[in-house]
């Protein structure tokens, strides 16, 4: 079995400090970093255009990317539905609110918007008819993306909804001539969504509206090279408080998932960890038991080296 928390690595500022509570707080977790193997592995979402846990999937899939590709492009056909053409470049469209901030625009993705069927498929019709004739074509695809055909000469190097939420738009949003049209047709379509039946809906709710796209992906279904096995279990609860670097909070959920998750699994075994930080992904695998185990010696302290690989 195989247990993935993402914000499960502090930033190596806290990380030292954090130490003495997560012995006293999650003893059973504590003794699984003492006695694993710990593979330590770099995953700058800069680079990547994804998150760690994005990184994480997608080399678990075994993604493959292509010159001119980042990670993120694989996205694309990791997450579409009912891919049949595994040669052809699967891009992606999320549903979005975009605002003004001090910083620049910050977006709200998908997730966090609680968009109905209605809506969806709502403003899908409204957006086909304003696509139409421009290069662009959309196709439904789940609660909260559609599929995205684009013209053959725009492959834009792209990042992921997620990823973008966490930094700014203007850290991603394309500059370059080629992306004049999608920038030009993403402007008509916020005059348009303005004032839609949707939006007047979720304000009269008191929700965010949905006031634009984030287009993503590029890769082609067969650059996911294996099927994964299906023992992973992902626990995000340490995220939020992770980034907001509110570790009192990460603590907290930290025991709540000892009681919850580690503790009842302790008695029959040891799983493979995956810990993600912000630009780090460590996978840790029990140690092999048996006599030539116990003959063998053991530091059960390195852990805190990369743990806390600043101190």
């Amino acid at each position: 079995m195989q247990i993935v928390l993402p914000g499960a690595l502090p930033d190596p500022i806290a990380a030292k400090a954090l130490i003495p509570h997560v012995l006293e707080t999650a003893p059973t977790f504590a003794h699984w970093l003492r006695q694993g193997r710990a593979a330590v592995q770099a995953a700058d979402p800069a680079a990547a255009g994804c998150t760690p846990l994005e990184q994480w999937l997608l080399k678990r899939n075994g993604f493959v990317k292509r010159d001119g590709q980042n990670l993120s492009a694989g996205l694309g056909p990791l997450w579409a539905n009912n891919v049949t053409q595994r040669d052809q470049a699967v891009w992606l469209a999320e549903l979005v609110h975009v605002s003004p901030s001090r910083d620049g625009a910050v977006l709200l993705p998908a997730s966090e918007l609680e968009i109905s069927a209605e809506h969806n498929s709502a403003l899908l019709e409204s957006a086909q008819a304003l696509f139409a004739g421009t290069g662009f074509t959309l196709h439904p695809d789940g609660a909260s993306r559609w599929r995205i055909e684009l013209p053959a000469d725009f492959t834009p190097q792209c990042a992921s909804p997620v990823l973008v939420s966490r930094t700014t738009v203007n850290e991603w949003w394309p500059q370059d001539i080629s992306a004049r049209p999608w920038r030009r047709l993403l402007n008509e379509l916020q005059m348009l969504w303005y004032d839609h039946p949707v939006n007047n809906e979720r304000y009269a709710a008191g929700r965010v509206p949905v006031n634009s796209l984030w287009l993503f992906g590029g890769a082609s279904p067969d650059q996911l090279r294996q099927t994964p096995q299906p023992d992973s279990a992902i626990h995000g609860s340490l995220l939020e408080p992770g980034l907001a670097q509110d570790w009192g909070a990460w603590i907290s959920a930290l025991g709540e998932l000892e009681r919850s998750v580690f503790k009842p699994l302790a008695a029959s075994l040891q799983p493979e960890l995956v810990l993600l930080g912000r630009d780090r992904i460590v996978e840790i695998q029990p140690r092999p038991q048996g006599l030539l185990s116990r003959l063998m010696p053991r530091r059960n302290e390195t852990w805190r080296t990369w743990w806390s690989p600043q101190n």
